[in-house]
């Protein structure tokens, strides 16, 4: 075989790899659309592949099933979310500015229908075990980054040994969620809760100011009444 007809073959090749990857992602794309748009139990191989704009039989040819695509789709969804918000992260500084950047991610989150989406996500897991891995997998991306934003700004206050970055990232991030389910039956219940978040981090804010004298008598404090409850 010529060396022509190997260049030609290989472009080829090259060319095809690149339409099946634009086409997987059309319908992943399109498969995060028919669940924020329609909800988890319309989201059937016919509508997601009208919203992608493609043949119907290419769920199967790419992703084998419907449920298969959901949970790739759930895991690309969250890598991009989350990859979109990582620098802005990485830049907060305390749990005041956290609590600050979780309620403007809140608004964009909800405006967009993710976290609307992520609700699909849990509620269909139930009914759909295949879903289960990717939606968890697709929650940890973001746990992750929330610890490492936890262990960053309660490091040095007397909060540190007394609190667990990991456990607390999870309860943030079932917050998250659970707030934006709860915004659409109480909008003010949710806005109430918010506030209170608030609060609780301007009281972080108040304990990181304190002196080196009372910030030892806090962290005593907290160490007595910890061995009060073992």
């Amino acid at each position: 075989m010529s060396g022509e007809v190997k260049d030609r073959r290989a472009g080829e090749s090259r060319a095809q790899d690149a339409r099946s990857q634009e086409t997987r992602e059309k319908l992943l794309a399109g498969a995060l659309r028919t669940l924020v748009e329609q909800g988890i139990t319309k989201a059937s191989a016919r509508a997601i592949a009208a919203t992608a704009g493609v043949n119907q039989a290419l769920v199967f040819y790419h992703f084998g099933s419907v449920d298969e695509l959901l949970a790739e789709a759930c895991r690309y969804g969250a890598e991009q979310r989350v990859a979109r918000h990582r620098e802005r992260l990485a830049a907060v500084g305390s749990l005041t500015e956290l609590l600050a950047f979780g309620r403007e991610l809140h608004e964009e989150e909800r405006a967009a229908g993710h976290v609307a989406f992520l609700g699909q996500l849990l509620a269909g897991a139930q009914a759909h075990p295949r879903l289960v891995p990717a939606t968890v997998a697709g929650l940890d991306l973001w746990i992750t980054e929330i610890e490492q934003v936890l262990v960053r700004v309660l490091a040095g206050t007397p909060l540190a040994e007394f609190t667990d970055p990991a456990g607390l990232a999870r309860a943030v991030g079932a917050s998250f969620v659970g707030l934006e389910l709860y915004e659409g039956v109480d909008p003010a219940g949710a806005e109430a809760a918010f506030a209170a978040l608030e609060q609780l981090g301007a009281l972080m804010a108040a304990v990181e100011e304190l002196n080196p004298v009372a910030r030892k008598a806090v962290t005593y404090t907290l160490r007595r009444q910890g061995g009060r409850t073992r």
